[in-house]
């Protein structure tokens, strides 16, 4: 069955420096029917304000992927890893047996737009890791390119859960397929623009939950940027 999640159901917070939507329950927002989806945990979008961020606090057993949209966010963490990753970027942390790290918006003049994604390892008290890499947009466009998997494939981020993260940058009137297999569902996520997916109508923020066998095409109302989680079919 398909399953839209509106993008005005989500939970949202203002902090004044961050304003963050909560596709999950997370923090102060709970909701006992968003717990998550399969291993999916958390995708909170969120908005930094120049120079602003999270300073240094702690994760364990988490694998945390940053998928940005825009601006740049500096990442300090206690492995010794400092980076800048902006807008085309993905980066992903293992939080492991605990990791502490800061987020800090790198720019003293634009937002920072981001969305960070928590996936449930299949492995607690791993060591902890860190990677990032720049997806060109050639690689996106108009195609599906895998941006995290299990195996690293395609050059890949590796996540220590069998799922897999594929991203594409739409052109307005292009489709493109998701293909649902047995033992799987689907997380679509619109990160920017307009698709219809069977019949579906979604805008920025609205997300599309699949839990049955399906092989459906997703069509660019407008330029548009989405998420898919190919994610194993059982619930916590």
């Amino acid at each position: 069955m398909l399953h839209v999640r509106p993008s005005n159901t989500r939970g949202y917070a203002d902090h004044g420096w961050l304003q963050s939507f909560h596709s999950f329950s997370f923090a102060g927002y709970y909701d006992p029917a968003h717990m998550g989806y399969s291993v999916l945990r958390v995708i909170n979008d969120d908005k930094v304000a120049p120079a602003k961020g999270f300073g240094m606090h702690g994760h364990q057993d988490m694998e945390i992927i940053t998928y940005m949209l825009a601006g740049e966010l500096r990442h300090t963490d206690s492995m010794g890893n400092t980076s800048v990753i902006r807008a085309g970027d993905v980066q992903r942390m293992s939080a492991g047996t605990g990791i502490r790290h800061s987020e800090m918006n790198a720019s003293a003049q634009t937002t920072a737009h981001l969305l960070q994604i928590w996936i449930t390892p299949d492995t607690l008290g791993l060591a902890p890791g860190y990677e990032d890499k720049t997806i060109a947009l050639t690689d996106k466009q108009n195609r599906w390119a895998l941006i995290a998997s299990p195996d690293a494939q395609h050059e890949s981020l590796k996540v220590h859960q069998d799922m897999s993260l594929y991203t594409t940058v739409l052109d307005a009137d292009l489709s493109l397929p998701i293909t649902v297999t047995e033992g799987r569902c689907a997380y679509v996520h619109i990160a920017r623009g307009e698709v219809e997916i069977d019949g579906q109508r979604l805008q920025a923020g609205d997300a599309l939950k699949v839990d049955t066998v399906s092989a459906l095409t997703m069509g660019a109302v407008s330029n548009s940027e989405v998420l898919w989680f190919d994610l194993p079919q059982h619930f916590e």
